[in-house]
């Protein structure tokens, strides 16, 4: 049972920082915070995440081409541009990989206003650090097994553990780009995939989310629940963040590029 409790708990804490502070704060701005609580979530995203660190800088990037070229071949992770999921990330990958490294040119719309620590940047992408993580999620389990009379099955979650960031990703990208009901015409192929989003925290409102951008609350109809929206109106009270009003939050995805608007811009 706690070998369970431990998958949930990385699961969710995962989850959330990826959506919370990766996508809703680095990629997007809904909310601004200080310059503690940014170092705060950002050193909390690297312990969620572990082996599977998502640099805040290169998942902002590619949000926000991902945004802009919304199901087009420059998507970087579209499901409609790749022969299977499997594919669609080793994709996403090498795009990921190429502007972490800045060996790919990116257009300076994207690569801008984002949280950036060196220090974390470079241990959360070592292979030190990856293989540290790894060894340890495995110790855990062998402890469990020979300690706490752990089923042998329960040693086919530890790969789920070595890449959750990437598991969260796939599922987001292909689900939210090919199952579910549309409330809106976004000229692109995103879906809602559930009403009541306690699996991915909310990210599976495709549809709502690419046609408003700049909203916090990913639901738009009054039966679709975003479970980090409340989360974040509790941060929001407590004064650790501060929600942005809607001319401002609107400004903020101006400033960085995320209108598919400008996909017409760049192309031209």
């Amino acid at each position: 049972m706690i070998v369970l409790a431990a998958f949930v708990a990385h699961w969710y804490l995962s989850l959330f920082c990826q959506t919370f502070f990766l996508h809703r704060y680095s990629a997007h701005k809904m909310f601004s915070m200080s310059k503690f609580w940014e170092r705060f979530f950002y050193m909390l995203t690297y312990i969620s995440q572990g082996s599977s660190y998502l640099s805040p800088r290169a998942y902002a990037v590619l949000h926000r081409m991902h945004h802009a070229f919304s199901d087009t071949p420059r998507d970087p992770h579209s499901p409609h541009h790749t022969k299977n999921i499997f594919t669609m990330m080793w994709q996403t990958k090498n795009i990921y990989n190429a502007v972490l490294h800045r060996t790919q040119a990116v257009e300076r719309q994207f690569d801008r206003n984002y949280p950036e620590w060196q220090f974390i940047e470079k241990v959360g992408d070592s292979w030190f650090s990856r293989a540290g993580w790894g060894i340890l999620y495995s110790l855990f389990y062998i402890f469990a097994y020979v300690y706490l009379d752990m089923h042998w099955a329960f040693f086919f979650l530890l790969p789920v553990h070595f890449v959750m960031g990437p598991v969260h990703g796939a599922i987001i990208n292909w689900s939210g780009h090919k199952y579910g009901y549309a409330n809106f015409d976004n000229q692109d192929k995103s879906k809602n995939s559930l009403i009541l989003d306690v699996v991915m925290m909310g990210e599976l409102f495709q549809n709502n989310h690419h046609k408003r951008p700049n909203a916090a609350n990913f639901g738009a109809k009054w039966f679709e629940f975003d479970p980090t929206y409340p989360l974040i109106t509790i941060l929001h009270k407590l004064h650790i963040v501060r929600l942005r009003p809607a001319a401002e939050a609107k400004k903020a995805q101006q400033e960085v590029g995320h209108d598919r608007a400008k996909e017409q811009e760049i192309e031209a």
